[in-house]
């Protein structure tokens, strides 16, 4: 098993493997580093379109911590900026150890650090866009002492990305189906997390079961409620989700680099 102390040692190796893969992302794009603002706020724009003003989602806006501001685009920027991190961490996984591949079997290093770069990347990208959420709270006069709370819950969502992309890119070497099956699953992810929409207007059961009883199984409902708490209703997050944010971390951490470190060495041929 591939120790942290060992890792450690080749941090220089993740450092320009993450330098290296921020100046690829954008290279020969005419707008470049733009894009990384470009995709959030198209995004952010349309589910506030489609959810806001199609759906209803503006009449159902909770009011900010302010006591005046009541934006449902902001609401929504919220639980954006936990969704991007985590499906951006797990889908920069895969591909990162894959692209990995040839400089492994020809040289060696602890394999996790093309994951580990990779997920330094993701963080530069959600540190941006929590940036401007933060700026945007500025802005509207929505401050409060729980914002010093949000690099605390990116950390504990960065590690939970982290381990998961650490198992998904392990299996994705030997069936290359698990790449595809994790784009449904995280499509299904989506819409079982509270994003688009509040966990408290849920009324309606299935089968006699209500819903959120589900969704609060989901850890990133709770990363999502979190943020929001923090951020936009400026009151500490509930133990409860304090609670379901340090176990999803650290359970997917230490299960992802177990498993990873042990089967890796392995599977790397395969690559």
């Amino acid at each position: 098993m591939t120790a942290p102390a060992k890792v450690w040692d080749y941090r220089t190796l993740i450092t320009n493997l993450a330098m290296r893969d921020l100046r690829s992302r954008y290279k020969k794009s005419f707008l470049g580093w733009m894009w990384s603002l470009i995709n959030p706020a198209v995004s952010l724009g349309i589910y506030t379109v489609v959810f806001g003003f199609f759906l209803g989602g503006n009449d159902s806006a909770l009011l900010a911590g302010n006591g005046r501001t009541k934006s449902f685009a902001l609401f929504l920027f919220c639980g954006l900026v936990v969704w991007n991190a985590f499906s951006s961490g797990v889908n920069q996984s895969i591909a990162s150890f894959l692209a990995a591949g040839p400089m492994l079997t020809r040289t060696y290093f602890p394999p996790e650090c093309p994951i580990i770069a990779s997920t330094l990347t993701t963080l530069i990208q959600t540190s941006i866009e929590s940036a401007i959420l933060m700026a945007f709270m500025f802005a509207l006069g929505n401050v409060g002492w729980t914002m010093l709370l949000l690099p605390v819950i990116v950390a504990l969502l960065t590690l939970m990305a982290f381990g998961i992309g650490l198992l998904v890119s392990l299996l994705n070497v030997r069936y290359r189906d698990v790449n595809y099956l994790v784009g449904i699953a995280l499509q299904l992810i989506f819409y079982g997390t509270p994003i688009v929409y509040r966990l408290d207007t849920i009324d309606t059961k299935i089968a006699g079961i209500d819903p959120t009883s589900l969704l609060v199984l989901n850890p990133l409902t709770h990363f999502v409620e979190a943020i929001r708490s923090s951020l936009y209703l400026l009151h500490a997050p509930s133990l409860r989700n304090w609670i379901a944010m340090v176990l999803s971390a650290t359970l997917s951490v230490t299960i992802g680099w177990w498993v990873f470190s042990r089967k890796a060495p392995r599977f790397i041929e395969e690559i």
